[in-house]
Formats: structure tokens, C-alpha cells, sequence
């Protein structure tokens, strides 16, 4: 299989909002496939839509690789219910900005809300490492690309260590 495109910073549709998905049909399926496709190929726990240009709220997560149970799964509009007030911080990344990681501080544990490919209704609570990547992948999604998550000053020096690496390479 061919490396999948990803979106890479600053692209403007790491900032833009994903619509919400309307119709439960194949090309939903298709996208759904295209995620997990490029989920086994690229250096990545998790992948939202709009990392590989499909602005739709779809989100493809390997559950075993971040620490819980399972596969591979897809969620489809997926919405956090409820938060904990207990927060934890965990290292993330982007493969739409490869080489540079900082520690995110999200909530420790969230409700999960949404749907299957099918269409079927879900809800699930997460916790550590399974629930930031949720969270990472959620707010991709909702244009909110994590580096501003980080304090102004680790956002600073994040992008400045990427222009560097861009420049020599």
C-alpha cells in the first residue's frame, strides 16, 4: 500500500471545523476505511478526519495501542459528555507535525458519546492514555489542532524546533 496524504501543518484544514456526519452510507464506509488504512501505515495511535483532508467528524483510534482493549475502532460524530475534574498529562503529537511531542494536560476521564459506521448509538467511558487520545482526536475535529493546548511559551518552542528540522531537511 501506498504511504496515505496527510494534511501537514500549517495546512488551514488542521483549523477548521469537521462537519458532522449526515448519511450512514459507503462513502462513509469509505472514509471509515481510508482511516484505518492510513492508521496502520503512519506513526499514529489515532487519526482524525481532517488529517487526511476529510473534514468530516470521524475518528480512527487503535484502542490496544494506546493502552486499552480492542483494535482498531471508528467513531463516528463522537462527543465527550462528561469530564473528570482530575486531569493527567500525556506526551502528543501530530503526524501533520512530525518530530515534535509535548505534554497535553486534558481531563483524566471522559463519557463518550457516538455513532458506529451503521450508525448505531454508542456510549463509553475512557480513561488515562485512551481517553487523551479521544480528547487529541475530538478536538482535531473540532479545528483545534493540539498545539493550543500548549502554554504559549512550550507553543513557541514547539514551532521553533519544527522550523529548525524544516530548514535542514
Amino acid at each position: 500500500m501506498n504511504a496515505p496524504f496527510v494534511v501537514a501543518y500549517p495546512d488551514p484544514r488542521l483549523s477548521q471545523a469537521a462537519e458532522p456526519v449526515s448519511r450512514f452510507d459507503e462513502a462513509l464506509r469509505a472514509d471509515a476505511d481510508r482511516l484505518l488504512d492510513a492508521l496502520r501505515t503512519v506513526p499514529a495511535i489515532g487519526l482524525a478526519g481532517p488529517h487526511l483532508g476529510i473534514m468530516r467528524r470521524i475518528v480512527a483510534l487503535d484502542l490496544a495501542a494506546a493502552g486499552g482493549e480492542g483494535g482498531a475502532e471508528v467513531f463516528v460524530d463522537p462527543v465527550v459528555v462528561s469530564a473528570s475534574d482530575e486531569t493527567a498529562g500525556f506526551e502528543e503529537g501530530s503526524v501533520s507535525l512530525p518530530g515534535i511531542r509535548e505534554t497535553v494536560i486534558r481531563p483524566a476521564r471522559i463519557e463518550l458519546a457516538w455513532k458506529t459506521v451503521d450508525g448505531e448509538e454508542r456510549r463509553g467511558s475512557f480513561e488515562g492514555f485512551v481517553a487523551a487520545c479521544l480528547q487529541h482526536e475530538i478536538d482535531q475535529c473540532d479545528g483545534i489542532f493540539w498545539l493550543a493546548r500548549l502554554s504559549r511559551l512550550k507553543r513557541d518552542r514547539a514551532l521553533a524546533k519544527f522550523r529548525k528540522a524544516a530548514k535542514r531537511g
